[in-house]
């Protein structure tokens, strides 16, 4: 069974498999992320483990039980109880329900885990599997995506605002550094 994990120096080798072996798949959809990317994996690696550490952003690993990863599901520029989701999955997963379902955790583990009220993301017009993951996630539209965001080309932004359970409770320990994010 599928496992949502929070990202940690040992998932350096998966994710560089996982993003070399989707690379195409996931430019057909949105934007390549680049060779540079690539040749310079292991510092973009340690500095999200930074982000992280800083509580400026939350990264997870969807991981198989063979210890590949299925996905990724990040929440970045966290600040005021908001953060942005970002998330991929693998092509061979694609269209069986893995991002949809996992998009849900994620927004259970933002308002239970790291205290956030309020989940944003953004999708271009043409990449309709996403908008369909937004939308069976209980986000909605909220307006127009600048280009400049998501990769050149028009789309529009998601919004969930998140609703503890009744019985959940944050715990301080649980939380990441309040008030702190990036642009």
């Amino acid at each position: 069974m599928p496992e949502l994990k929070p990202l940690h120096p040992g998932h350096a080798p998966a994710v560089l498999a996982f993003e070399l072996a989707n690379r195409a798949y996931f430019a057909a959809s949105i934007s390549d992320r680049g060779d540079d990317f690539f040749a310079q994996f292991t510092d973009r690696f340690d500095a999200l483990l930074a982000e992280q550490e800083a509580g400026i952003c939350a990264f997870h690993v969807l991981v198989a039980e063979d210890s590949s990863v299925l996905g990724r599901f990040n929440l970045v520029d966290i600040e005021d109880h908001t953060a942005e989701l970002g998330y991929r999955v693998a092509q061979h997963v694609a269209g069986r329900g893995v991002a949809t379902a996992t998009v849900g955790e994620v927004c259970q583990l933002a308002a239970t885990q790291y205290g956030l009220r309020t989940l944003r993301a953004a999708t271009t017009h043409q990449n309709v599997a996403s908008q369909k993951v937004l939308t069976k996630a209980g986000f909605v539209p909220v307006g127009r995506a600048d280009p400049a965001h998501i990769g050149g080309k028009p789309g529009t932004w998601y919004q969930r605002d998140l609703v503890l359970e009744p019985d959940s409770a944050i715990l301080p320990g649980d939380r990441l550094r309040e008030g702190r994010g990036h642009r």
